[in-house]
């Protein structure tokens, strides 16, 4: 079975926790690593990647951490996936000639090819938002305080 990585898993828990904080104000990667549990040295990292490629912004400082760089319904999941683990498929064969030894004998490679672009369709439209509905009230008012 396809499993995001542990790094876009972070990614996306940062990113739903600074959308339901609902502040301007900076949050670091420390306190969202408390929150959950994670790692602080490999989610510092995560929430850097996807600084560099403009997901979040970054502060420096003694209230410096991380903000939204957009609306959270402007970023998809599949951003999220590209800006912590590069350009991914989900077969490793992928789709060029050369990349297996059974590529021209192959009989599953185009029936894969088309739950490969399903996968990344709801990958492209799903969005930080959509992750955010329904949520229980109790977690948005713990983030709150």
């Amino acid at each position: 079975m396809y499993r995001l990585s542990k790094k876009a898993d972070y990614g996306l828990i940062a990113l739903k926790h600074l959308t339901l904080a609902a502040s301007d104000d900076a949050v670091s990667a420390n306190e969202i690593s408390r929150s959950y549990n994670m790692p602080q040295k490999l989610l510092a990292k995560v929430m850097q990647k996807m600084a560099q490629k403009g997901i979040l912004n970054s502060q420096a400082g003694a209230n410096g951490g991380y903000t939204l760089a957009r609306a959270p319904d402007k970023i998809t999941v599949f951003d999220v996936i590209e800006a912590v683990e590069g350009k991914s498929a989900i077969v490793s064969c992928g789709f060029e000639t050369g990349k297996c030894d059974n590529f021209d004998l192959c009989m599953i490679r185009d029936p894969l090819k088309k739950v490969n672009e399903r996968v990344f369709d709801i990958l492209f439209s799903t969005t930080i938002s959509e992750l955010c509905r329904k949520e229980d009230s109790n977690e948005a008012a713990n983030l709150h305080g």
